[in-house]
């Protein structure tokens, strides 16, 4: 799943993939905005580790569980 994180004061957003469902990314970000904790970590398919200041986060956006289709559309 895709996520994408906009920053307050910048004009580049924060992008990662995870395999973390919808339920838990909502839940990390809902805490993270009303202030339950200070930082907003998630982790990306790879291994890397984000840890996000929740005073700065502008938005974010979190993608289906779907995987994309591939081939050709006709």
């Amino acid at each position: 799943m895709e996520i994408r994180i906009g920053m307050i004061n910048t004009s580049r957003e924060i992008g990662l993939e995870t395999s973390s469902s919808v339920a838990e990314v909502e839940a990390l970000v809902a805490d993270a905005l009303t202030g339950k904790t200070p930082l907003l970590k998630l982790s990306d398919e790879k291994g890397k580790v984000y840890l996000v200041s929740s005073a700065n986060i502008a938005f974010v956006e979190v993608g289906s569980d779907q995987s994309r289709r591939v081939g050709f559309v006709g």
